[in-house]
């Protein structure tokens, strides 16, 4: 079937490989503007979709030109108030109701599912996954990142880190020596050379997923691959790959969602507001709603394992004491 023109963003996230080799599991994440046809979310009453500008048709190979259509995706967006950066925004209040179903569908549902070594769009109920060990962040640049743009990722996502850690209370840093939580910064020439370095960076990795990056379609703007070892639902690798042609505006909204989609929130919702955990790209920062989700995914209270039955009397509690609090 003809692959399908989606509004905006459409995320390849939290989509969970059934097939093991060796002691290597993947979850894949990401942000694209079109999928092959699939099922439809199975979300009940979901906003009516926001208007959406129209995109220009992906041809670009050039670097150059590359830049200039993501430019001109970023321009149309932010014409249409798309990708705010208000993130406290009076005009969408959420509840302790809000919060727990949110959660539900974002952190315990996949949306997407292996079929034939690609994504495709199938919500499927999941598990709770976060990291044990302590995440250090590693930031690694093409040859084509200028220094002035490397300095000022390196201070948006050593930020990030530091509000991760502060938010989820787990150890959370960026490393300038070896990590297990790879950001790397690559212009399309770079990418689709990059498979002997992911090799390195997480061994056993097999060629099905170096491909989900070699041959990353335009039409995906960032992605986020997390691994776990040993079959469970603990988090010990991660990869996510930025492209260097973005605009300001579009890498920082990809560095504040994949890497906190990485921590362990794999899906996203339409009706999750104000929030980068929806595919309308109204946000393009991390909201106080998204801080809350962080928050109930690292609550002690929880553990890796766990399905929607047993998390949501607990997800329920901790969100009406995140709530008071804030009231």
């Amino acid at each position: 079937m003809p692959a399908r023109r989606l509004p905006l963003i459409q995320r390849v996230r939290g989509l969970r490989r059934a097939l093991v080799l060796g002691t290597l599991a993947l979850a894949v994440g990401g942000c694209q503007l079109s999928l092959p046809e699939a099922e439809a979310p199975t979300e009940a009453a979901a906003p009516a979709p926001r208007p959406q500008p129209a995109l220009p048709e992906p041809s670009a190979t050039e670097d150059g030109t590359v830049a200039r259509y993501f430019a001109r995706i970023e321009a149309q967006r932010r014409a249409q108030g798309l990708l705010r950066t208000d993130v406290d925004a009076s005009d969408a209040p959420f509840t302790a109701n809000d919060l727990v179903e949110n959660f539900v569908r974002i952190a315990l549902y996949d949306e997407y599912q292996m079929v034939g070594g690609r994504p495709v769009a199938r919500q499927t109920p999941s598990t709770l996954r976060r990291w044990r060990e302590p995440v250090r962040m590693r930031l690694e640049f093409g040859a084509s990142v200028p220094p002035e743009v490397r300095d000022q990722d390196r201070r948006e996502v050593a930020a990030l880190a530091t509000r991760l850690g502060r938010l989820t209370g787990h150890p959370v840093s960026l490393s300038r020596g070896s990590g297990n939580f790879h950001v790397l910064v690559l212009s399309e020439a770079e990418r689709r050379a990059i498979g002997p370095r992911l090799r390195e960076l997480v061994p056993g990795i097999d060629d099905a997923t170096v491909r989900i990056v070699t041959n990353m379609p335009l039409e995906t703007f960032c992605l986020a691959l997390a691994f776990s070892r040993g079959g469970d639902d603990v988090y010990t690798d991660a990869i996510t790959v930025i492209r260097a042609e973005h605009p300001d505006l579009t890498r920082r909204a990809c560095y504040h969602e994949e890497l906190a989609q990485a921590m362990g929130l794999p899906n996203d919702s339409l009706q999750a507001r104000p929030s980068i955990f929806n595919d309308d790209a109204e946000f393009a920062l991390l909201t106080p709603h998204d801080e809350m989700l962080l928050r109930i995914l690292y609550d002690r209270r929880l553990r890796p394992g766990l399905r929607e039955a047993e998390a949501r009397p607990i997800v329920r509690q901790i969100a009406a004491e995140l709530i008071g609090a804030e009231s």
